[in-house]
C-alpha cells in the first residue's frame, strides 16, 4: 500500500494538534512519561506527536490522550480544522 504525501495543511494540522497537546500536559504539570503512560503510549510515541513528526495519530490514540489530558474531541476537532497554509509553493 502506498501512503499519499500529506499537504502542507495536513502537516499544519498535525502540528496544531501536539501543541495542543503538549500545552494542556505542561499546565496539568505532568511529564510527557506520566501522560503516556496513562493514556497506554510510549513517551517517544507522544513525543513525536507533541514535535509534529507523526502528525497523523490514529483516533484512539488522540481519543486515550485527549482524555487522558481532560480535554474535549470536539473542541480538538475544531481547534485542528485545516486552514490553507499561506506562503508555500
Amino acid at each position: 500500500m502506498v501512503r499519499t504525501p500529506l499537504t502542507p495543511e495536513e502537516h499544519e494540522r498535525g502540528e496544531r494538534l501536539g501543541r495542543l497537546l503538549r500545552e494542556a500536559r505542561t499546565a496539568s504539570g505532568r511529564t510527557i512519561v506520566e501522560v503516556a503512560a496513562a493514556a497506554g503510549l510510549s513517551a517517544e510515541t507522544l513525543r513525536k506527536i507533541e514535535t509534529g513528526r507523526a502528525p497523523t495519530p490514529a483516533f484512539f490514540t488522540v481519543a486515550a490522550l485527549a482524555g487522558t489530558l481532560g480535554l474535549s474531541l470536539d473542541g480538538l476537532l475544531v481547534q485542528c480544522e485545516l486552514m490553507p497554509v499561506v506562503g508555500t509553493a
